[in-house]
């Protein structure tokens, strides 16, 4: 079966970036696999379909900013998550559910098994090259989570 984790984000926004931060520090620990492929990027709507498209699995790393998390919290959700109202009226406007659920109706072959991980950011706005410290010193705790998750679960 084979995996996609994207790490999604702007690694020239500070937290944004995390996603992708998390993607290289993974890539690197877990080395080559030909059953998993690793990508980084900034898309968005219904570009993503293009990104996902053809696995099998999808482990998507990407920030989050809530009104009571604490920079660095990790959170793991699932497609059930997302309350999906398909209804498209901007292209640029579609969120992930509801480009997964148009790219199911539209025939592109999205994964089955969709993991998303959030890590709550503090500072999504500067315009900084890395992540503010609170949110840098949970990585290496965060790559080993997803890193289990990875090696541990059977794919079904």
């Amino acid at each position: 079966m084979k995996t996609l984790v994207l790490g999604l984000g702007n690694t020239i926004r500070s937290d944004d970036g995390v996603g992708v931060q998390v993607i290289r520090e993974l890539a690197q620990g877990l080395g080559p696999d030909p059953d998993v492929e690793f990508k980084e990027g900034s898309v968005g709507g219904l570009a993503i379909l293009d990104e996902i498209a053809g696995f099998d699995r999808l482990v998507l790393v990407d920030s989050i900013k809530t009104s009571g998390g604490n920079p660095g919290d990790l959170y793991k959700l699932s497609e059930e998550d997302f309350n999906t109202s398909v209804h498209l009226s901007n292209s640029h406007g579609v969120d992930f559910a509801t480009a997964v659920e148009l790219g199911r109706r539209f025939g592109y072959k999205i994964p089955a098994r969709i993991e998303i991980y959030a890590v709550e950011v503090d500072d999504n706005t500067t315009f900084k090259h890395s992540c503010t410290a609170r949110v840098r010193e949970r990585i290496p705790q965060i790559v080993q989570t997803i890193k289990g998750e990875l090696t541990c679960q059977p794919i079904r």
